[in-house]
C-alpha cells in the first residue's frame, strides 16, 4: 500500500487540465506543453502535458530534482526552445508567434553562469544594458540593492568572481532592462548557505516592486519561500498549490527514527506490516505508517531485531515528505 494525500490523489488530468481564463488573467499561462528529445527509437519525454498559471506579481516555484524538466520548461517560456506541443502565453504574448516581444519583457538567469568571463563586472552590465537599448543609469534604482554588493569589484573579470558574486552579477544583468517577468533557473545551486539566504531576500524585494518571478530549484526547503509551487517529476506536474496547502493534504502518521545501524534499520522496517514507506532524511529515516498503528508494537519490533537504542518520535511533514508521497502515487 502506498502513501496517499487527501486531495492530492486527484486525477492527473486535473493537474494537467487547461487553466481557466484568458491570457490576460495571468503573467504566465501554460497549456499542455510537451517536449521530447531524440529520435523515434530513443525518445526522451522532457515535458508531458504541463499546464499551470502564474498570477501577476506572484513568486512561483518549480520544484523538482535534476532531470525533472525544469530547464526545458524555462527555455520554452523564454522562447529559447520550441515546444513539440501545447502553447503558452507570457505577459500576454504567445511564445511562438510573439517571441520578439517576450524577449524584451522578460529576464532570464540560466542555471549555469553564462556571462562573459573575460569581461569585467561593469563591462558585462553595460553590455546587457546596450543590448536592450537602455542604460545602467536609467534602471539603476531597480538593481542598486543587488549591484551595490559587488560594485567595488566592478573592474574584476567575471570569471574571477566567487559563486555568490557571480550570482548577483547575473541577476543584475537579467534585471537591467526592467523586465515584467523574471525567470530564474536553479539560481542557488552551488552557492553557500549565506548566499542562498541573501539571494532569496533579494527576490522578496523584487517581488515587492511588482515583478512576477518564476524560480526553479531542486531544494525542497526553498519551496516554503514561494507564494505557490508546482512539484514536477519526470516531466509531469504532481501538484500545484501553496506550500502550506500541499503540506496540509498529507494524511498519514509520520515518524523520525534513528538507530546505530541505519541501513539494517531501513531494511528491517520495510518488512514491518504497518510501514507504508521508509526513506533516509538527513541523520534520520522518515517512516510513513498506516493509520491506526501502535507505537508500542513498533518499539517491540525494533527490540526483537536488535535496535535496542532506537530513537523514535512523531513529526510534522515537510514539502519533501509530500513530494515523496506524490511520487509513490
Amino acid at each position: 500500500m502506498t502513501v496517499t494525500l487527501k486531495s492530492v490523489c486527484m486525477e492527473k488530468s486535473f493537474l494537467n487540465k487547461k487553466p481557466n481564463g484568458s491570457p490576460g488573467d495571468g503573467a504566465v499561462v501554460v497549456e499542455n506543453i510537451v517536449k521530447h528529445y531524440g529520435s523515434n527509437k530513443e525518445t526522451v519525454q522532457a515535458l508531458r502535458g504541463v499546464s499551470f498559471e502564474v498570477k501577476k506579481g506572484e513568486m512561483f516555484g518549480i520544484i523538482g530534482p535534476d532531470g525533472a524538466g525544469k530547464t526545458s520548461l524555462f527555455r520554452i517560456l523564454t522562447t529559447l526552445l520550441l515546444p513539440d506541443g501545447g502553447s503558452a502565453i507570457v505577459n500576454g504574448h504567445d511564445i511562438v508567434k510573439e517571441y520578439k516581444a517576450i524577449r524584451k519583457e522578460v529576464g532570464y538567469m540560466p542555471g549555469r553562469f553564462s556571462l562573459y568571463q573575460d569581461l569585467t563586472v561593469a563591462e558585462n552590465l553595460e553590455f546587457f544594458a546596450t543590448i536592450f537599448n537602455t542604460t545602467i543609469e536609467e534602471n539603476y534604482d531597480l538593481i542598486k540593492d543587488i549591484y551595490s554588493q559587488i560594485e567595488k569589484f566592478k573592474e574584476r573579470r567575471a570569471g574571477k568572481l566567487s559563486g555568490g558574486m557571480k550570482q548577483k552579477l547575473a541577476l543584475s544583468c537579467a534585471l537591467i532592462h526592467r523586465p515584467v517577468v523574471l525567470f530564474l533557473d536553479e539560481p542557488t545551486t552551488g552557492v553557500d548557505v549565506v548566499s542562498r539566504k541573501e539571494f532569496w531576500d533579494m527576490l522578496k524585494q523584487l517581488k515587492a516592486q511588482g515583478i512576477t518571478i518564476l524560480v526553479s530549484t531542486p531544494y525542497m526547503d526553498e519551496a516554503g519561500l514561494c507564494d505557490r509551487v508546482a512539484l514536477i517529476q519526470n516531466g509531469q506536474l504532481l501538484s500545484v498549490d501553496t506550500p502550506q496547502a500541499i503540506i496540509g493534504q498529507y494524511n498519514r502518521p509520520l515518524l523520525a527514527i534513528k538507530a546505530q545501524q541505519m541501513l539494517r534499520l531501513q531494511n528491517d522496517l520495510k518488512q514491518y506490516e504497518d510501514v507504508e514507506d521508509c526513506y533516509p532524511f538527513g541523520e534520520y529515516h522518515h517512516l510513513v505508517m498506516k493509520a491506526g498503528y501502535r507505537e508500542e508494537q513498533l518499539r517491540s519490533f525494533l527490540e526483537q531485531h536488535g535496535h535496542h537504542s532506537a530513537e523514535v518520535c512523531t513529526i510534522q511533514p515537510n514539502i519533501e515528505d509530500c513530494f515523496m508521497a506524490l511520487m509513490k502515487n
